[in-house]
């Protein structure tokens, strides 16, 4: 695998050429990141620097599609490729034989993998303020669960972890 800073060079370079899709894809197969079930890579609208969305769109069971927004490598680096990992995650989610069909939970799953890379260990992790709001997004998709569910069961043992890891960033 290249370094972190060819990585981002090369990133930067296909951002000022304007080729945002090129760049996303680069970074799928320069981090290994690319799914069976990924389709490709579309423009949104601009982010701003304070709501930046990125979503996977298609029926289950059919490759997807990852909305980026057309600005998105004008953003902290380590940042996007955490979100598009995030949005990889949900690719793989709608794959034929993993459907998670509950919202809460492959919104849970993706945070989760967001602030430990269980799925995507090559993924760097992003500023520290940064992690809080992700886990704070993860149980905050877990109380969604309905109290005392089975999903909330499911993911006990993750939820005491992902609040332990809240605990050693303070």
């Amino acid at each position: 695998m290249k370094s972190f800073a060819e990585i981002l060079q090369t990133v930067q370079t296909y951002h000022e050429l304007g080729e945002t899709i090129s760049a996303a894809n680069f970074v799928i197969e320069a981090y290994d990141i690319k799914h069976n079930n990924f389709g490709d890579f579309q423009l949104r609208e601009k982010a701003e620097a304070k709501y930046i969305l990125m979503t996977t769109e298609g029926e289950f069971g059919k490759p997807q599609t990852i909305r980026i927004p057309e600005n998105t490598f004008e953003f902290e680096f380590k940042l996007m490729l955490n979100l598009i990992a995030h949005e990889m995650i949900h690719v793989g989610q709608k794959a034929t034989g993993n459907f998670i069909m509950d919202r809460n939970e492959r919104e849970w799953q993706a945070y989760y993998e967001m602030l430990f890379h269980k799925t995507y260990p090559q993924i760097p992790d992003v500023p520290k303020h940064q992690q809080l709001f992700f886990a704070n997004k993860a149980l905050e998709y877990y109380n969604r669960m309905g109290e005392g569910s089975e999903l909330q069961k499911k993911y006990a043992l993750q939820k005491e972890e992902v609040i332990t890891f809240v605990s050693s960033l303070s």
